[in-house]
């Protein structure tokens, strides 16, 4: 799915560019100004809560951090739960630990265990697609809890790293929505 012209256009028009940050060559999307525009934050939430009704969606899983921050509202809004995804020895109780592979090394998100049950119907959402590592962990998180995946929803997609590729094979035919691929 792309967002029709009109949203594409004004969420586009709140995204700023951030050239060499957080290093040299790297153009960081900052969607801040978006999220403070509540024009623009309530269109985006509305796109995703819509998904929520079209994939039947019982969970929502937000992707730490800015995960968090489109994800939680869009729960509210569709009437559904949210179910924090976070980075190793950040939540209490007991958790299921999924590693995955970085450029340079390894890390681990975790979901508390009970968070999810067998039958949910779980929607993922994230700022940006990237290289789709993240992603692609929690997806493995979300079936080792016993849920279904119901797909994976982006503000997003940096269509030249090539994650939607690398996420095919976990998504097992589950789609994946993104609202802007650049």
């Amino acid at each position: 799915m792309s967002a029709p012209a009109e949203l594409r256009e004004l969420l586009l028009s709140r995204i700023t560019d951030i050239p060499d940050y957080p290093q040299p060559g790297v153009m960081f999307k900052d969607i801040t100004p978006l999220l403070a525009d509540p024009a623009a934050f309530g269109a985006l939430t509305e796109a995703f809560a819509e998904l929520c009704g079209r994939h039947r969606v019982d969970k929502i899983v937000g992707l730490e951090a800015r995960g968090f921050i489109l994800a939680a509202p869009v729960a509210v809004r569709a009437g559904v739960g949210f179910v924090p995804v976070r980075k190793a020895g950040k939540l209490p109780g007991t958790t299921l630990g999924q590693a995955y592979e970085l450029e340079y090394g390894t890390a681990e998100i975790e979901i508390h265990s009970d968070a999810l049950v067998p039958g949910d119907r779980v929607l993922v959402i994230d700022d940006v697609l990237a290289t789709g590592g993240t992603a692609d962990a929690s997806l493995q998180l979300i079936r080792r809890a016993g849920a279904e995946v119901a797909g994976l929803a982006v503000l997003l997609e940096l269509g030249f790293l090539a994650g939607r590729q690398r996420l095919e094979p976990g998504l097992k035919g589950a789609p994946l929505e993104a609202l802007i691929t650049v």
